[in-house]
């Protein structure tokens, strides 16, 4: 199923939500902020949870469901978890922004850390059990076998091009100094 490597990556970025929550109850235990740490976890949730995982849900089964005929409370819900993922970006974004803040001495962007990734934390663990409980099941009934195979092809191919993308620009950037 095309769904069953999305539903593989939700059991990581579940994994690293949790642990994104237990760094947001240190933080608010301490009062401080972990810089590298908050670095590594948006880099976590821009290049895999948003560019690799809704990338995929996205730009392949999302655009294929909508060439089909959709039950009204389907696309309903597609029309909602897409919604949910702009919010993601926008909380990962105020997150960053709080975090430059709070690393040049502006203490009180502590908070707008904090509040970001409650509402973060919150969000995640609701919007995966959606898909993987109720919606893509539904998703899967709209498809043939080859429809899924192609998707799964696509899928696929998606991984290997960011891969390649990510890795070269790391490159180029230790090598254009």
């Amino acid at each position: 199923m095309p769904t069953g490597s999305l539903m593989i990556e939700h059991r990581l970025i579940e994994k690293m939500i949790s642990r994104i929550a237990e760094e947001n109850m240190r933080i608010e235990r301490s009062g401080n902020v972990d810089h590298d740490f908050i670095v590594d976890a948006l880099d976590f949730m821009r290049n895999f949870a948003d560019r690799c995982h809704h990338g995929k849900e996205e730009d392949i089964l999302f655009r294929e469901m909508r060439k089909k005929k959709m039950p009204p409370e389907l696309e309903a819900t597609l029309n909602r978890l897409v919604e949910e993922h702009k919010i993601s970006r926008g909380l990962i974004g105020t997150i960053d922004e709080a975090n430059v803040r709070y690393r040049g001495g502006e203490g009180s962007a502590k908070d707008d850390i904090v509040n970001a990734i409650e509402r973060m934390t919150t969000l995640y663990p609701q919007h995966i059990e959606e898909e993987d409980r109720r919606f893509f099941p539904k998703a899967m009934d709209l498809f043939t076998r080859e429809e899924k195979d192609a998707m799964i092809a696509e899928s696929n191919e998606f991984d290997r091009k960011l891969i390649l993308e990510r890795y070269t620009k790391l490159y180029e950037r230790w090598t254009t100094k």
